[in-house]
């Protein structure tokens, strides 16, 4: 790959997601967005489930998908929760 070709674009969309990233938002918002965000994942997923139980759903997979998505977001989020439970453990066993 040739340097030269490296546009300008690309490095001002670079440098604007970092400004993007630096924005004042704290780490509760982060977390609150990404459970809401699970939330209404896996609200759609019940609801898709809910309609292709009463049969008004013409396509299967759409439902399929959802409730994997829903899954993996649940894991996810059990994933997270361990890991900072563990990391609070842990700080709590260190020595000052």
């Amino acid at each position: 790959m040739n340097v030269s070709s490296v546009s300008s674009s690309s490095i001002n969309f670079n440098q604007n997601s970092i400004q993007k990233t630096e924005s004042k938002s704290s780490f509760a918002d982060v977390l609150q967005g990404y459970l809401q965000n699970v939330d209404s994942t896996v609200k759609q997923a019940e609801d898709l489930t809910t309609k292709a139980a009463a049969g008004e759903v013409d396509n299967i997979h759409n439902v399929t998908i959802a409730s994997e998505k829903a899954k993996l977001a649940l894991e996810m989020t059990v994933a997270v929760r361990d890991k900072a439970v563990e990391s609070y453990s842990e700080i709590m066993r260190m020595q000052f």
